[in-house]
C-alpha cells in the first residue's frame, strides 16, 4: 500500500513540477514584453528635436523665422501651461534665483505670427543668423515655473484693464506679451500718441485692454531730445512730482507694471518745492552735485508714496532695474554683444551702476510694501535683473537695423545690448508675471 502510493506521488509530483515552469516562463514574458514597452516609450519621450512649425508659421523663403540650427541638448521636462507644478511647492521658492536651461521647444510665437513688434526687435526678420539663444527656459533653483498661460491669462482678465508704465524697455516687454497672447486673439489697437510711445490694444472677445504708457522717469519732466537720442539741453527733472501721463489714468486699471532706470543717467537739472535743487552730472552749471542716486530715490519714492496712499486699489509690479550687455564701449562709441549662449552662473557680475541702482530699489520696494500692506495695497516684486544678467546673448545687437550687412559684412553699425530680441529672453518675464499672478500670495 505505502509502495502503490509512493508510486502514484511521482506523475503528480512531476505534474506539478511541469505546471511551476509554465507560469515561470509566462511570467518571464510578460515582463520582458513590458520592459521592452517602457524602454521603447523612452526613447520617444526623451527626443529633442524641434517640434515643428504650425500652418500659418510656415517659413518664407526670402526671410527665414528661424534660421537652421540645433538647439542646445538638454531636458524638455518643463511644466506645461498649468501652475500645477508651483502649487505642488510647498515651501516658499524665489522663482528669481535659478538658472538658463536648454528648452528644444523653442519660442511660443514667430515674427510672422505677431504683428505688434517693433522693427528695432525683429532680429530675425533684419537678418540675425544665429537661433540659438530663442532656446533656452528659465528654471528656478528649488520649484518649477510654469510657461506663461495665453489663454488662462486672458480668462483670468476678462473685463480688466492692463497698463505697462515706464521706458522703452516696458515697451519691449508689453510687445511680448501680446505677442504671446496673439496666439488666442490678435489685439486690436485703439489708440497711439503722436510719436506712438504711448499705445492701447484691445482683446474684444475678453473685454480686456492693455496699455503702454511712455514715462522714462515716471515723476514730471521736461525732455529735449529726439527719437534718435539727440539732445539739445538737460533735462529738467521734478522730484516731488510724479508723471501725470500716468497718474490721470491711474485709477482705470486694475494691473500695473512698473520700471524704469537708466534715463536716470542722463544729465539732468533738478527741481524740488518749486526751485532747483541740484543736479546729476552738470559741470560748469553751479549747481550741487547729488548724482542720479538722489534723484532715483526720490522718484522711487514719490512713485510708491502716489500708488500707497491712493484710495484706488489697483495690483502694482514693480520691476527691477534692466542690466545692458555693451561691451568694448557704449551704444554711442562702438559697444557691441556678439555673444551666442547664455552667462552661466559667477561669469559675470553687476556693473557699479546698475548694483547702485538695484540696491535703491530694493530699499525703497522694501518700505513701499510694508506701508502697502496696512493700506490694502497688493505691490509685487518683479525681480528680472539677475536673470537678465545672464542673457547677453539675446539683443539686437547690430540686428536693430535691417540687414545691416548685406552691402558690407564689415559695416560699422550702432549697436542695441539693451533691449531684447523678440522672441527672445523677455518672454520669461511674462512666465514671472503669471506665476505672481497665480501663486501671488507665496511671494508676499
Amino acid at each position: 500500500m505505502l509502495k502503490q502510493m509512493k508510486f502514484e506521488s511521482k506523475p503528480v509530483s512531476s505534474f506539478h513540477k511541469h505546471n511551476r515552469l509554465l507560469v515561470k516562463f509566462a511570467a518571464s514574458f510578460l515582463l520582458l514584453g513590458l520592459a521592452f514597452r517602457l524602454f521603447y516609450s523612452d526613447s520617444i519621450g526623451l527626443s529633442v528635436e524641434p517640434p515643428p512649425l504650425a500652418d500659418h508659421e510656415t517659413e518664407p523663403s526670402s526671410v527665414p523665422s528661424f534660421p537652421p540650427q540645433t538647439p542646445p541638448p538638454g531636458p524638455v521636462d518643463f511644466p506645461g501651461n498649468s501652475s500645477q507644478a508651483s502649487q505642488n511647492v510647498a515651501v516658499k521658492c524665489d522663482i528669481f534665483t535659478g538658472d538658463w536651461v536648454p528648452d528644444s521647444s523653442g519660442p511660443r510665437y514667430t515674427n510672422e505670427s505677431c504683428h505688434v513688434m517693433e522693427s528695432h526687435q525683429n532680429c530675425m526678420k533684419n537678418g540675425r543668423p544665429d537661433s540659438g539663444y530663442i532656446y533656452w527656459r528659465w528654471k528656478p533653483r528649488d520649484c518649477e515655473l510654469s510657461k506663461f498661460n495665453p489663454q488662462r491669462f486672458l480668462a483670468l482678465m476678462r473685463n480688466k484693464s492692463w497698463a505697462f508704465v515706464g521706458d522703452s524697455i516696458s515697451r519691449n516687454h508689453v510687445q511680448s506679451l501680446i505677442c504671446i497672447l496673439s496666439q488666442v486673439e490678435q489685439a486690436v489697437e485703439v489708440y497711439h500718441d503722436k510719436e506712438y510711445r504711448s499705445k492701447r490694444w484691445h482683446f474684444p472677445s475678453y473685454n480686456f485692454t492693455l496699455s503702454v504708457i511712455w514715462t522714462p522717469f515716471l515723476i514730471g519732466a521736461d525732455i529735449f531730445e529726439d527719437m534718435n537720442g539727440v539732445s539739445t539741453s538737460e533735462i529738467q527733472l521734478y522730484l516731488d512730482k510724479v508723471d501725470k501721463t500716468w497718474t490721470d489714468q491711474y485709477n482705470s486699471f486694475d494691473y500695473v507694471v512698473i520700471g524704469v532706470g537708466k534715463w536716470f543717467l542722463k544729465t539732468a537739472i533738478f527741481h524740488e518745492n518749486n526751485t532747483v535743487s541740484g543736479c546729476h552730472s552738470c559741470p560748469g552749471k553751479n549747481l550741487t552735485e547729488l548724482g542720479f542716486e538722489y534723484s532715483y530715490r526720490s522718484a522711487l519714492r514719490a512713485v510708491f508714496n502716489f500708488i500707497t496712499r491712493s484710495d484706488h486699489k489697483a495690483s502694482v509690479f514693480f520691476r527691477t532695474t534692466t542690466p545692458d550687455h555693451f561691451e568694448n564701449g557704449e551704444w554711442f562709441s562702438g559697444g557691441h554683444c556678439n555673444r551666442s549662449v547664455p552667462f552661466k552662473e559667477g561669469e559675470v557680475d553687476l556693473k557699479d551702476v546698475d548694483n547702485v541702482m538695484r540696491t535703491i530699489e530694493l530699499e525703497e520696494f522694501e518700505k513701499a510694501a510694508a506701508k502697502g500692506s496696512e493700506e490694502g495695497v497688493n505691490l509685487k516684486l518683479l525681480d528680472t535683473t539677475h536673470l537678465s544678467l545672464l542673457r547677453s546673448d539675446g539683443h539686437p545687437g547690430p540686428y536693430r537695423q535691417f540687414q545691416p550687412f548685406a552691402e558690407d559684412k564689415n559695416a560699422k553699425v550702432q549697436n542695441d545690448c539693451l533691449h531684447w530680441c523678440l522672441p527672445g529672453p523677455i518672454d520669461t518675464w511674462n512666465d514671472l508675471v503669471m506665476e505672481l499672478l497665480v501663486n501671488g500670495d507665496k511671494y508676499q
